[in-house]
């Protein structure tokens, strides 16, 4: 029976304890390398990881499984998660591995799998790997000959900043501006600071001093202060925050305020209607989406779908209805013409052309609407389904009620810890803060 070894975002869990230890790792590599290859060719395999300390360990062991299973590998070496997926496209591979924890601290590590096509796997394609995780996998060693090899592709930085930069319009330059890139001690602290120099801008790095420990520790998307404080104190037009992985993006003001997902998704999907670009009359958003983005779409003729939190719920809506734009709030932005997974250095260039284009300051270009009143508060639990308890339920139908139709509720558990998380929005932030408190005292006292 398979233990159920994928989460919301491929395998992740505390580096060196089940299940991201190497011999995991290794029979990881056997299993998806049975599972995705396809005919008779010599089948490949592209590895990239962050900059985490475990990361060696990992590698080392999933090379080990591919190729005894006959699959020659690339590695890499650190890239941004969207980069693994676009080469695993443009080098022909069979599958693409993504060895990261995204924005988690150094001490935990993850693997994220990739088709052919560069798309995270279908559930159906994880449970055949977990099955085969389980399994003797003895009869499926490759004979002697038939070993895969292993070996570093060399001018995978320039190829992803090439593909970067192709998503402007060729005349496109940033020259005159300053930015602030901070890439989280992680998997882009090469590829973003050249690419926006290239592109002419002048860039002021932070983050990019990896030393398999730092990543996302003060730094990143996930803790913005440091960009914000240096943004103000080299005047710089606008700052930008990778998280480990480099797959979301958050970005700061000329005045060192925070600009988030939804105002991203905002500016561009404003401004890809009036190009005629947006392949759909709207985008694809969670649940966790402000309903200031929905209105503000609303005002221009386009629609939101919104779906469960997770940008590969993201993906998949926008896949089965043709739309090419998508996010969450967090700083996971889709852009479906270019990429196939989030990728917070394209965004944030479609970002900047806008911004070039506007000659308007960040803080007035990526301000597209005020924001209702938003409130996010979790709750850990040790076991049990607290909210199935009739004293939780009742709690949250009361809140749904008294936020009525000018506000939204939404209770949900955590996909990666055990974790109760409670968001509530509307015009009234005493009433907003009146009714998660209520919810979070219901569910206090179930899990106390």
């Amino acid at each position: 029976m398979a233990k159920g070894y994928f989460g919301t975002d491929g395998i992740r869990g505390q580096a060196n304890r089940h299940p991201m230890t190497p011999e995991i790792a290794m029979k990881a590599g056997m299993a998806a390398g049975i599972a995705l290859r396809r005919g008779s060719h010599r089948h490949r395999v592209v590895i990239g990881k962050d900059t985490r300390l475990s990361g060696y360990m990992l590698e080392s062991a999933m090379v080990a499984g591919f190729t005894s299973v006959g699959m020659d590998v690339f590695q890499l070496g650190p890239m941004p998660t969207p980069a693994v997926a676009m080469l695993t496209r443009s080098l022909r591979a069979d599958l693409g591995v993504m060895i990261s924890a995204s924005h988690n601290p150094f001490e935990d590590n993850g693997i994220k799998l990739f088709d052919a096509d560069g798309y995270k796997l279908s559930n159906e394609t994880e449970a055949q790997i977990e099955q085969l995780i389980e399994a003797d996998l003895t009869e499926f060693l490759a004979e002697s000959p038939a070993l895969g090899r292993a070996k570093r592709i060399e001018g995978v930085h320039a190829r992803y900043i090439e593909f970067a930069k192709r998503t402007l319009p060729r005349e496109m330059k940033l020259e005159g501006l300053r930015i602030v890139i901070d890439c989280a001690n992680g998997a882009a602290y090469k590829v973003a600071p050249d690419a926006l120099w290239e592109l002419g801008a002048e860039v002021v790095p932070l983050g990019v001093e990896p030393n398999g420990l730092n990543i996302n520790k003060e730094c990143g998307s996930t803790s913005t202060d440091a960009l914000c404080n240096k943004v103000r104190e080299v005047r710089a037009d606008i700052g930008i925050a990778l998280d480990g992985d480099a797959d979301r993006v958050i970005v700061v003001d000329e005045k060192g305020e925070i600009v988030d997902g939804d105002q991203l998704m905002a500016v561009v999907a404003q401004s890809w209607h009036e190009d005629g670009r947006l392949a759909a009359p709207g985008i694809v958003a969670t649940v966790m989406s402000n309903l200031g983005l929905e209105r503000f779409l609303d005002s221009l003729g386009l629609g939101l779908v919104r779906t469960a939190v997770g940008d590969r719920h993201v993906l998949e809506t926008m896949r089965d209805r043709g739309y090419n734009l998508g996010g969450e709030q967090s700083g996971h932005i889709i852009l479906s013409d270019y990429a196939t997974t989030g990728d917070g250095l394209v965004a944030a260039l479609q970002l900047l052309a806008v911004v070039a284009r506007s000659g308007r300051p960040v803080s007035e270009a990526c301000h597209r609407f005020e924001p209702l009143p938003q409130i996010l508060r979790n709750v850990r639990f040790r076991e049990g389904r607290p909210l199935e308890s009739s004293l939780v339920q009742r709690a949250i139908e009361g809140g749904r009620e008294r936020l009525g139709q000018s506000g939204r509720l939404v209770i949900r558990p955590s996909g990666t810890e055990p974790v109760i998380r409670v968001m509530a929005e509307g015009e009234d932030t005493r009433l907003v803060n009146s009714v998660v408190g209520d919810i979070i005292e219901a569910l206090e006292r179930e899990t106390a």
